[in-house]
């Protein structure tokens, strides 16, 4: 899967995959169909939770679907900030060091 592709355009394209029509998809995650809809046209946000079942029904990995949520959400909060290279390579900086403190509890 092409990590350029938003989650909402992963989750379509498992589907369409799959050749499972929009409703089944959506009664089996136990949404609205125009919810889904919404998902796959990045019109509306998924959850971790959502992401998770859609990783068991198509019994594939969901690491894939969730970098791509969270990118998505990182990329959305920073796209229009010039220093977003700064900014990223900070925050990793800063996941390390939380990591390293947890680690040693």
């Amino acid at each position: 899967m092409n990590t350029l592709n938003s989650v909402g355009s992963h989750i379509r394209k498992l589907r369409e995959d799959a050749q499972m029509p929009l409703r089944k998809l959506a009664s089996l995650l136990d949404i609205d169909q125009s919810t889904l809809s919404k998902i796959e046209r990045d019109e509306r946000r998924a959850n971790v939770q959502l992401l998770e079942e859609v990783a068991k029904i198509f019994n594939v990995d969901k690491k894939s679907l969730l970098v791509n949520f969270y990118s998505d959400l990182i990329s959305y909060e920073i796209e229009d900030e010039k220093e977003y290279s700064e900014i990223l390579k900070v925050a990793e900086a800063k996941i390390e060091y939380k990591r390293t403190i947890k680690s040693k509890r």
